[in-house]
C-alpha cells in the first residue's frame, strides 16, 4: 500500500492507495467479463454508424427537422405491462460494434485532436450512442405487432464512472471496438456496461470500461416503461449482476451522503479550516482580507466558460439534444481547462460520474463552465457544469455535471477555495479525486499520553516523498 498526502492538516493527511499499480494480471481481470461474453456470443452489430441507421428504423423517427416534433402518442397503447415482458440475459443483449478508423481518412478526421490521437470526446459520444442501442437489444416485447415502431424512449442519466488507460498508444489508423451488454435491471432502469478496446496484431489494447444508466421512458418521454427483467444465465452471469447490484445501492447511499445534501464530515471540517488558515493574514482581523501562499491559485481564476447553440443534428425525437454531445462538449471544454491550467496537455485519467439532470432543448443555449476544484501532486479534480439558457424567459437551468480526474508529468500549482461555496466545491472536489484514484482516508487515532511527534514527523516526510504511481 501507498501512503500519499494531500496536502491537508497532518493529523488527517495519512491516505490509503487500494490500488497502487494496475499490473497487467489486473488490467485483464478488469476486462475478464467481456473476455467471458466474446466465448459465449459473436453477435456484431456492424459499425457505429450502422446502429444509428437500426435506432432510425426502430424508432421510426424520420430525416428532417420539425420544430413541432412528430408525435408518438399513437403509440402509447402498445406499452406492455412488467408481467409481460420475458426475462433476459447478459448475454441476449451482448454485441460488438466498431468505429471504423482503418482506412477511411473522413471518419479518421472525425476523431483525431490535435495531438494525433483519438479525441475521447468524440469516444464518449459513441458510447452514448452505444448503450442506447444495447438497450433496445435487451428490450423485447413479444406482443408488439409487425411494423410497429418500437413504444419506448432510452434516456442516459447517470455514467457511473468510466477509466481510461493506454490512450496515449491508440493508433488512429486501427480500428476501435465497443462491446457491451446490460449487466442490471430496475423496474425501467438498466446499467450498461461497455468496453472498448482496439484490436492490435490479434490482440486488444484495453482502453477503457464504462458504466451507463439508462431508463425507459414511454414513446412520448412523460412517463416510466418497465424494462425486462434480467435473469443471470451463469455463474459468471450471476456473479456480475451481484457486483452490480451492490453498485446500485452504493450509489444510493452516496447520493444521500453528498456535500451539497450533509454537512462535511470532521476530518472534511478540519482541512476547511487549515485552508482557512493558510489563506488569512495572522496579523489582522480585517474581514474578507486573504492572501494566497506561494505556488497556488485561487478556485474563482481558475475556470472557462463557453456558450453554445445546439442544432437539430444533435436532436433525438423529443427535439432535445442527445446526451453524447453534451459529454463531448463538456469533455473536450475540461480538456482545454485543464490544459490553461498546467500550461501542457495532461492526461485524462477518469471520469467520476456525469449526472443528467434536466434536458436540453435545441431551441435553447448551452451554457458550460469548467472549474479546477481540487488539485494533488501532479493530478488535477475538474467539476463542469452544464446550463441550459431559455432567452425568452431569461433563466439558466442546470443540466449536467460532470467530475473529470486528470494528471499532469509534473507537479500543478494547488487551487484553494476563497469563499465557503468554493469551500464545499473543494469538498466535494476531493471526495471525487480520492474515489477516481481509489484512494480511502485513513482515520488517524488520537495522540496517547505523552505522545510521539518524533515518529509522526517521519510519517510526514515519507508521506510528502511519495506521490500516486503512474
Amino acid at each position: 500500500m501507498t501512503r500519499l498526502s494531500l496536502w491537508t492538516p497532518r493529523r488527517w493527511q495519512y491516505l490509503i492507495r487500494i490500488q497502487a499499480r494496475w499490473p497487467q494480471h489486473c488490467a485483464r481481470r478488469h476486462y475478464y467479463m467481456d473476455e467471458y461474453m466474446k466465448e459465449q456470443s459473436d453477435h456484431s452489430s456492424g459499425t457505429i454508424h450502422d446502429i444509428v441507421i437500426k435506432l432510425r428504423e426502430r424508432t421510426g423517427v424520420d430525416i428532417g427537422y420539425h420544430i413541432r416534433p412528430k408525435s408518438r402518442e399513437n403509440l402509447l397503447k402498445y406499452q406492455p405491462k412488467q408481467e409481460e415482458l420475458p426475462t433476459r440475459s447478459m448475454k441476449d443483449s451482448y454485441t460488438v460494434v466498431t468505429v471504423p478508423l482503418y482506412g477511411n481518412e473522413l471518419i479518421r478526421e472525425r476523431y483525431v485532436n490535435h495531438l494525433g490521437r483519438v479525441r475521447l470526446g468524440r469516444l464518449m459520444e459513441d458510447m452514448d450512442m452505444f448503450a442506447v442501442w444495447i438497450c433496445h437489444r435487451h428490450i423485447q416485447l413479444p406482443n408488439l405487432p409487425k411494423n410497429v415502431f418500437l413504444p419506448y424512449t432510452f434516456v442516459t442519466i447517470l455514467v457511473d464512472r468510466v477509466d481510461f488507460k493506454n490512450t496515449e498508444y491508440l493508433a488512429l489508423n486501427k480500428n476501435l471496438e465497443l462491446s457491451g451488454f446490460v449487466s442490471w435491471t430496475g423496474s425501467s432502469s438498466m446499467e450498461i456496461t461497455i468496453y472498448v478496446r482496439q484490436p492490435v496484431d490479434g490482440e486488444y489494447v484495453n482502453v477503457t470500461k464504462a458504466l451507463f444508466i439508462m431508463v425507459a421512458r414511454n414513446a412520448t418521454n412523460t412517463g416510466p416503461a418497465p424494462a425486462n427483467t434480467l435473469k443471470p444465465a451463469d455463474e459468471m452471469e450471476q456473479k456480475y449482476w451481484e457486483a452490480a447490484n451492490k453498485r446500485q445501492i452504493e450509489r444510493k447511499r452516496a447520493r444521500g451522503e453528498s456535500v451539497f445534501i450533509s454537512p462535511p464530515l470532521e476530518h472534511e471540517q478540519a482541512i476547511m479550516y487549515n485552508v482557512l488558515q493558510r489563506t488569512t493574514p495572522p496579523n489582522t482581523f480585517e474581514l474578507n482580507k486573504r492572501i494566497l501562499p506561494h505556488r497556488c491559485r485561487w478556485m474563482k481564476d481558475s475556470m472557462c466558460s463557453t456558450l453554445l447553440k445546439p442544432y437539430p443534428q444533435n436532436r433525438n425525437a423529443q427535439n432535445t439534444v442527445f446526451g453524447g454531445y453534451l459529454m463531448r462538449q463538456a469533455v473536450e471544454l475540461t480538456v482545454v481547462m485543464a490544459s490553461v491550467y498546467v500550461g501542457d496537455a495532461p492526461r485524462l485519467k477518469c471520469i467520476s460520474d456525469i449526472s443528467f439532470l434536466k434536458p436540453v432543448m435545441v431551441t435553447d443555449f448551452l451554457q458550460m463552465n469548467a472549474h479546477v476544484v481540487y488539485t494533488s501532486h501532479n493530478y488535477l479534480q475538474l467539476m463542469t457544469i452544464a446550463q441550459n439558457f431559455n432567452t425568452d424567459r431569461r433563466e439558466h437551468t442546470t443540466t449536467n455535471i460532470f467530475y473529470i480526474t486528470f494528471k499532469a508529468d509534473t507537479i500543478v500549482d494547488e487551487v484553494l477555495p476563497g469563499s465557503y461555496r468554493e469551500m464545499l466545491w473543494y469538498i466535494h472536489g476531493r471526495r471525487k479525486f480520492l474515489s477516481a484514484l481509489n484512494l480511502q482516508m485513513q482515520y488517524p487515532l488520537p495522540d496517547e499520553e505523552g505522545g510521539d511527534d518524533d515518529e509522526d514527523q517521519e510519517d510526514d516526510q515519507a508521506c510528502q516523498q511519495e506521490a500516486p504511481a503512474k
